[in-house]
């Protein structure tokens, strides 16, 4: 399909203006907020209702054996080599026929992003930048996408870190109430990132007061008193 073809396909189904915003953000000129969370070890993961799965092996991530991304991440083969070659932990979660089904990777140490968004990610000591977290669709809203992180979490700990660090992108609601129910804290700083004309990149820091995820938050419910005449 050519790129008129998917422009007009495009303006059929969202509109107009949501396709010359999309294209301006592609072609022109994008800004992504990426807001640095952080989380100890130890605490446990508060109580949730996702579903449960059926069972999966934990396997570490090695240059040879990432052929069983093939199925569910057949574009992520080599990028998982190359993190593993570099030293950096990674677990996959495999299925019975031994398909990976969700991986998560971690860093104990300065984290260069090369494959996506492109800049370094600072990490202190006793820290482990936490990155690549996915599912495949078919664990979609389980028990998996916590225990994907409490897995690593142990393993890091284990290599003598005592903290969780990473980013989540604002726009991405999902999984900002994923790091909420997790029990990740907010450390007031964002990493911003700007695209123009999709060829140049330009990285800042900056920094903010409060909380950007209250909104986000559920209401706590007061227990209801009987009025008295």
């Amino acid at each position: 399909m050519g790129v008129m073809q998917k422009i007009s396909q495009h303006i059929k189904q969202k509109g107009l203006r949501a396709t010359a915003k999309k294209a301006w953000k592609h072609y022109v000129f994008s800004h992504q907020e990426l807001l640095w969370m952080e989380r100890d070890l130890v605490s446990p993961v508060p109580p949730h209702k996702l579903k449960p799965y059926p069972p999966l092996q934990v396997v570490a991530i090695t240059p040879t054996n990432t052929a069983a991304f093939a199925r569910h991440f057949g574009d992520r083969v080599q990028t998982m080599a190359e993190l593993a070659r570099e030293g950096h932990t990674g677990h996959m979660h495999l299925d019975e026929n031994g398909d990976a089904v969700a991986f998560i990777w971690g860093a104990a140490r300065n984290y260069h992003d090369r494959h996506y968004y492109g800049c370094w990610f600072p990490v202190k000591e006793g820290e482990f930048f936490e990155f690549g977290g996915e599912l495949s669709r078919g664990y979609w809203g389980t028990a998996l996408s916590m225990d994907l992180q409490t897995q690593m979490w142990k393993a890091m700990l284990e290599q003598g870190c005592n903290k969780v660090v990473d980013v989540c992108e604002w726009h991405n609601i999902p999984a900002l109430k994923l790091h909420i129910r997790t029990g990740y804290k907010e450390q007031g700083r964002i990493m911003n990132v700007y695209e123009l004309f999709g060829r140049w990149r330009f990285y800042r820091e900056t920094h903010y007061s409060g909380s950007r995820l209250d909104t986000l938050r559920k209401p706590e419910h007061s227990p209801a008193t009987a009025s008295v005449a």
